[in-house]
């Protein structure tokens, strides 16, 4: 499929328009854009926020290649443009990732039959939600898949935390959303410590991101004491 203008430029993926209602997100390393919108198609039906998209048209299919995806063209900023712009303050970008963490995990898993799994996005922050006037989207579904949702959270939680650990100007910002996150989530969901659970596993899975800066890498420890320190003081 022929691209048209470049629109974004992602950790993996191109973002193209096709027209003035429709975009081509094409990976760049070989990622399985048909199974990405099958997950997204399955959302859909269960009325989650995520963009409409468009059956090929020769094949059928939701994807014209393993690595295209063809999808709505989205109005609005992304929620880190928002927070940039002063549209929107940390703390209520916080609470609104918390809804769409929330939201998706009332959805049952597609596949396992296990109840205690869900859809998780894994990569839920600012840069993947897109604020459009028909509220927010959220979008690059590349990570997604089955589990515990406290693991989505801790995701969440820890990329949030590596840039509120990394001196510039979005690190205030990223904190007040970091906290006001974790101050909604159930308590019943327990993310753990800086060795165990799911903030572990978190760690693990960002420390072998290949799209990841070792400078990113680098402040994983004072990362995760962070959202150690945030949940240890939603307990004092």
């Amino acid at each position: 499929m022929d691209a048209g203008e470049l629109l974004g430029v992602g950790r993996s993926a191109d973002v193209y328009a096709l027209d003035d209602a429709w975009v081509l997100r094409r990976y760049r390393g070989g990622g399985d854009a048909a199974a990405e919108a099958v997950v997204m198609a399955y959302l859909a039906e269960h009325g989650y926020p995520v963009p409409k998209l468009r059956p090929h048209t020769h094949a059928g299919d939701l994807a014209s290649t393993r690595s295209d995806l063809v999808m709505e063209r989205l109005s609005g900023p992304s929620m880190r443009e928002a927070l940039w712009q002063g549209g929107i303050t940390g703390k209520a970008a916080g609470a609104m990732l918390a809804a769409l963490l929330q939201r998706l995990h009332t959805i049952p898993a597609r596949l396992s039959e296990d109840a205690g799994r869900r859809v998780l996005h894994l990569d839920l922050h600012p840069d993947n939600v897109m604020l459009t006037p028909r509220g927010p989207m959220v979008i690059d579904w590349g990570n997604v898949e089955e589990g515990p949702p406290g693991l989505d959270w801790a995701m969440s939680a820890l990329i949030l935390a590596q840039v509120a650990v990394t001196p510039g100007v979005e690190a205030s910002v990223a904190r007040a959303g970091l906290t006001a996150m974790l101050e909604r989530r159930d308590r019943a969901i327990d993310l753990g410590d800086a060795g165990t659970g799911f903030l572990a596993q978190a760690r693990l899975r960002r420390a072998a991101d290949p799209n990841l800066t070792s400078r990113e890498v680098g402040v994983l420890h004072r990362a995760v004491q962070l959202v150690v320190e945030v949940t240890g003081a939603e307990r004092g």
